[in-house]
């Protein structure tokens, strides 16, 4: 229900969408930090703090899905066979030669 009223403030969805994308934030800067973080007690604590922000990323997801505000369209068989050969062709570039 949105709360905008008279004009002031944000809707729910505008909260939600920002809350979203801080979220969304909050997993890539974690991540490239947890990549270059070679202590291990401190590469604990980096994987830790990004389960929690993908955590709540995917529930803020979920509510907006929910709410009809964050659409997603499924992925036909073919794009999930392109997808799927472009991951082996990476992950085994040795095979492409």
């Amino acid at each position: 229900m949105p709360n905008n009223i008279a004009g002031r403030g944000l809707t729910d969805r505008e909260m939600l969408q920002l809350c979203l994308e801080l979220e969304k934030g909050r997993c890539r800067s974690i991540s490239n930090t947890l990549l270059e973080t070679t202590h291990q007690q401190l590469r604990e604590i980096y994987e830790h703090c990004f389960e929690n922000a993908s955590s709540n990323q995917f529930k803020l997801f979920e509510i907006m899905n929910s709410k009809g505000w964050y659409k997603t369209e499924l992925a036909s068989k073919e794009q999930i066979s392109n997808v799927q050969a472009l991951m082996q062709n990476n992950l085994h570039p040795d095979n492409q030669f």
